[in-house]
C-alpha cells in the first residue's frame, strides 16, 4: 500500500530552490482560481513573488520572523497564501488538499425531483396519520344530537341521550348522592322529563358498567318507562338485583346480554362494547357507528397495564377505529387535573399486606361494594394471614354473591363465616368486609361506630381500613365517621397510607393516550364538574384537537354533531329527584324545600279563636316558635305577637267577618314582616283561625 501511495504523489526534487517545478506550478494555477482578487482587479500576491525572499534567506522559511521561536502548537494563518507554505509539503489528504490553502465550500445537497416527490408523499402520509378523520366520506347531510341529562357539573348521576332523526338510545342511568342540605334524602336520581318527550324514538338503554352512578337509577326509570337494556352479564346481573328489590323482577325480559367486540344494531346506530379497565369488573367503552360517522365514548376509565384479572384495556380497538377515522370522542374527565398516570389497582394489595401484618386484632375493611377487585385483594390477603372472611352490609353481600356466581371472585366457601359466628374465633383470625366508606348513616360501619350494630362491638384492638376516597359532597359525612371511630378507640387506617386507595379514573397521560389513539375531529369532555371538563379540553388542545372543534357542556345542553361542525342547539329540562332509600319512595321538591327552610329559618305556629260579633280574640292565642329565639325569650316574643294580633283586629274591623282564610293570611303577613325586621329570618309561619259566634 505504501508504494502505491507514493506512486500517486509527484516526485520530490532534492533542490529546494529550484524554480521550475511542475507540481508547484500546478498548485499555483489552481490557487489562482480560488484566491480573491484585490480592489484594483489585480490578482492577490502569488507564490512566485515570495521566492526572492527565500533566496535572500537561505535555510529559512519564506516570510518567517527569524527572531521568533517556531511554535509547534500555533495554528496556521487562514489568510496566509499558499506560496508561503513549505514547497515540498505533502497534501494532508489524498485529494491533494491542504488546510492552509483555505477550506472548500460545502456544496449543497442535490435535491432531485425523485427526492422532492418522496418528501411530499411522506408529508401526505403524516397528515393522513395525524388526521385520520379526513377519510370519512363527507357526503352525509344528517346530524346526531347528544344530550347529557346528568353527570356534567357534578360527579355521578351519569345519563345521556344520543339521537338521530328517527331513533335514539340512552347511555347509562345513574344516581348521585345528596348534600348536607337535603334533609332526609338518601339518593338523587335524574329528572326523566325529556325522555318522556322522545319516548317513541328511544330504542334501548346502553350500560357501560355497573357502578351505582351508572345504573343506580334504573328501577326508578322503569317505573315510568321501559326499554330494552343492553349490557355485559355483570352489569345486567347488578340491575336484576335492583329490580328484585323494587318488585320489577318481571322486567328482566328486557335484558340483552352483549359480547365485546361485536356490533349490536340499536335503531339507526350500531354499538360495540370495548373492554376497559376501571375500578370495577367488566367495564366497557363504546364505539358507536352513526349515520354521520363513528363516535367513541370512553365511559369511566383508566389505563391499567397490570389489572387484577389480567384483562387490559382493549387499546387495539381504539387504534382500529382511530385509523379508520373517528368523528367525535366523548371522554371521562374526572381526574383531568392529575398529571401523569393513575396507579394500578395492584399497588393496593401490597398496602393490604403491610396493614394485615401490623394489625393485632380484628381487621374491618370498608370500600365501595362494587369494587370487586379491591374486595378480592383484601380477602386474598386475609386468607393468606389466616383470617376468616365475614361480609356485612346488604349491598356488599349481594354484590359479592353475584360476582362469585359469575366467576369473577374465585374463593372457596370454607373461608367465609356469618356475622353471628365471629365470637367463635380469635380476634386475629377475623377479617370483616363491610359497607359505609362514605359515612352513610345507615351503613354497617356507621352503626358499628355508634355502637348500634347487632353483631360487631368495636374494641381498642380493632383496625379499621377505609379503602376509598370521599365522593365530592360526602366529605362532612366521612369526617363525622372518622371522629366516631377515633372516639371508639380503634386504629383507623385511611389517608396516611398513600396506596390504601387508588382512583379508577384516568390522569392526564392516560387521557392523552386515548386522544392520540383515536385522533378525533371533534372532542366533547364528559363526566365531571365544569373545571374538570375545562382541564380535559386543554389537554385535548395540546394533543392536536382544534379548539374550534370542542365544546364544554352542562347538563341539559343539546349538542348537534354533523360531519362539518358541532354546536349547541338548545337546552332541555334537567334536574334531580329526591329518594328516601328506606322505602324507595320519592320525596317531592317542595317537601325538601320546606325542610331546608325549617333548618335555616325556623317555624312559628299561631292558633286563635275570634268572635265574629266583637271581632276580638276569645282567650289568648296559642303561639309556639322553633329555631328562631332561645327559650328564655319565648314569653317576650309571644307578647309581641299578641299585641300585633290585637292591633290588626282593631284596625281591620273583623266583626261580622266570616272569611277566616283572609284573616289568616293577613296575620301571617304581619308576623313575617315583624320577624324579618327584628331577626332577618324568613320562617315558616302557620296561622289557624277559628271563628266563634
Amino acid at each position: 500500500m505504501e508504494n502505491q501511495d507514493n506512486n500517486q504523489q509527484p516526485k520530490r526534487n532534492p533542490n529546494p530552490y529550484r524554480q521550475n517545478r511542475p507540481a508547484e506550478q500546478s498548485a499555483v494555477s489552481k490557487n489562482e482560481q480560488r484566491e480573491p482578487r484585490q480592489n484594483n482587479n489585480q490578482p492577490a500576491k502569488r507564490e512566485g513573488e515570495n521566492r526572492g525572499e527565500r533566496k535572500s534567506h537561505p535555510g529559512k522559511r519564506p516570510g518567517q520572523n527569524q527572531n521568533r521561536r517556531p511554535d509547534a502548537n500555533r495554528k496556521p494563518n487562514s489568510h496566509q497564501k499558499n506560496g508561503n507554505q513549505k514547497p515540498n509539503s505533502r497534501p494532508s489528504n489524498k485529494s491533494g488538499g491542504n488546510k492552509n490553502r483555505g477550506r472548500r465550500k460545502q456544496q449543497p445537497t442535490n435535491v432531485s425531483e425523485e427526492m422532492k416527490v418522496c418528501l411530499a408523499e411522506n408529508e401526505r402520509v403524516q397528515q393522513e396519520r395525524m388526521m385520520p378523520w379526513k377519510q370519512i366520506e363527507m357526503q352525509s347531510k344528517g346530524k346526531i344530537r347528544f344530550t347529557p341529562l346528568g353527570g356534567l357539573g357534578e360527579i355521578g348521576g351519569n345519563i345521556a341521550v344520543m339521537e338521530s332523526e328517527n331513533s335514539a338510545f340512552i347511555i347509562d342511568v345513574g344516581m348521585s348522592f345528596p348534600d348536607e342540605t337535603m334533609h332526609g334524602v338518601d339518593i338523587l336520581v335524574p329528572d326523566f322529563s325529556y325522555l318522556h318527550t322522545i319516548k317513541e324514538k328511544i330504542k334501548g338503554i346502553v350500560i357501560t358498567h355497573s357502578h351505582e352512578d351508572h345504573i343506580g337509577a334504573m328501577p326508578y326509570l322503569f317505573k315510568e318507562l321501559k326499554f330494552p337494556i343492553y349490557g355485559t352479564p355483570l352489569a345486567l346481573a347488578m340491575i336484576e338485583n335492583k329490580f328484585n328489590e323494587h318488585g320489577l323482577s318481571a322486567d328482566t325480559k328486557y335484558f340483552n346480554f352483549v359480547t365485546k367486540r361485536k356490533l349490536y344494531e340499536i335503531g339507526d346506530f350500531k354499538v360495540e362494547w370495548m373492554h376497559m379497565t376501571h375500578s370495577i369488573v367488566d367495564a366497557s367503552s363504546l364505539a358507536i357507528e352513526t349515520p354521520v360517522g363513528t363516535i367513541i365514548h370512553t365511559a369511566d376509565f383508566k389505563i391499567d397495564h397490570t389489572p387484577i384479572d389480567g384483562y387490559t384495556a382493549d387499546l387495539h380497538r381504539f387504534a382500529h377505529y382511530g385509523a379508520k377515522g373517528v368523528l367525535c370522542l366523548f371522554s371521562d374527565s374526572t381526574n383531568s387535573h392529575n398529571p401523569g398516570f393513575t396507579k394500578s389497582e395492584k399497588v393496593v394489595g401490597k398496602t393490604f399486606d403491610s396493614l394485615f401484618e401490623m394489625a393485632k386484632g380484628r381487621v374491618i375493611m370498608s370500600t365501595f361494594s362494587s369494587n370487586v377487585h379491591r374486595i378480592f385483594q383484601a380477602m386474598e390477603r386475609g386468607i393468606k394471614h389466616g383470617r376468616k372472611l365475614c361480609v356485612i352490609g346488604r349491598s356488599m353481600e349481594r354484590n359479592i354473591e353475584t360476582t362469585r356466581k359469575l366467576g369473577y371472585l374465585d374463593l372457596e366457601d370454607k373461608h367465609f363465616i356469618e356475622a353471628h359466628e365471629i365470637g367463635r374465633y380469635k380476634d386475629e383470625e377475623i377479617l370483616v368486609v363491610t359497607t359505609g366508606s362514605q359515612g352513610e348513616a345507615m351503613a354497617a360501619l356507621s352503626r358499628m361506630a355508634t355502637d348500634e350494630h347487632r353483631h360487631i362491638k368495636l374494641k381498642p384492638t380493632d383496625t379499621i381500613i377505609i379503602s376509598a376516597s370521599a365522593i365530592p359532597g360526602n366529605e362532612a359525612s366521612v369526617s363525622k365517621l372518622m371522629n366516631l371511630l377515633m372516639k371508639a378507640g380503634v386504629t383507623v387506617r385511611y389517608k396516611e397510607f398513600s396506596d390504601i386507595h387508588v382512583s379508577g379514573h384516568a390522569a392526564q397521560e392516560e387521557q392523552k393516550l386515548i386522544l392520540r389513539l383515536v385522533q378525533p375531529k371533534f372532542f366533547l369532555p364528559v363526566h365531571g364538574e365544569y373545571n374538570h371538563i375545562a382541564a380535559h379540553a386543554k389537554t385535548a388542545a395540546g394533543c392536536g384537537v382544534d379548539k374550534r372543534n370542542m365544546l364544554l357542556m352542562s347538563d341539559g345542553d343539546q349538542v348537534e354533531i354533523t360531519q362539518k361542525f358541532i354546536k349547541k342547539v338548545k337546552a332541555v329540562k334537567t334536574g334531580k329527584r329526591y329518594i328516601d332509600n328506606m322505602n324507595n319512595h320519592e320525596i317531592f321538591n317542595d317537601v325538601v324545600t320546606d325542610r331546608q327552610k325549617l333548618a335555616t329559618d325556623g317555624i312559628i305556629n299561631v292558633s286563635m279563636q275570634i268572635s265574629t260579633k266583637t271581632g276580638k280574640t276569645v282567650g289568648k292565642p296559642a303561639i309556639a316558635t322553633f329555631g328562631i329565639i332561645p327559650d328564655k325569650d319565648d314569653k317576650r316574643f309571644e307578647k309581641e305577637i299578641e299585641q300585633m294580633i290585637e292591633t290588626y283586629l282593631l284596625s281591620s274591623k273583623t266583626e261580622g267577618n266570616t272569611n277566616s282564610k283572609k284573616i289568616e293570611e293577613d296575620i301571617q303577613g304581619a308576623i313575617r314582616k315583624h320577624v324579618v325586621r327584628i331577626k332577618k329570618l324568613y320562617p315558616v309561619i302557620t296561622v289557624n283561625v277559628f271563628l266563634a259566634n
